[in-house]
């Protein structure tokens, strides 16, 4: 299974949805809580390409994007593809 990894907030509605439809797939990722780290959330706007709301999500080293993106992969039938590539 592809790594996968999700920048969150602590109170970001669309982190837990986000969050739980991975979880609900049984998806392991790392979250990276960029709440009150300035830093962080300066590194993933970075790899974001620039994009500065949360969640940011990331499969391998591929840019999702936020919530809304990954649940229309989802719908599309494309989101299982890039977690368990061949």
């Amino acid at each position: 299974m592809a790594e996968v990894t999700i920048y969150t907030s602590a109170f970001c509605g669309f982190c837990h949805r986000a969050k739980h439809l991975l979880e609900t797939k049984g998806v392991a990722f790392t979250e990276i809580d960029v709440t009150a780290d300035a830093t962080l959330r300066r590194l993933m706007t970075e790899r974001a390409g620039g994009r500065h709301s949360v969640p940011q999500i990331f499969i391998g080293e591929i840019h999702i994007g936020g919530c809304n993106d990954l649940y229309e992969l989802d719908s599309a039938g494309q989101l299982d593809k890039l977690l368990n590539p061949a």
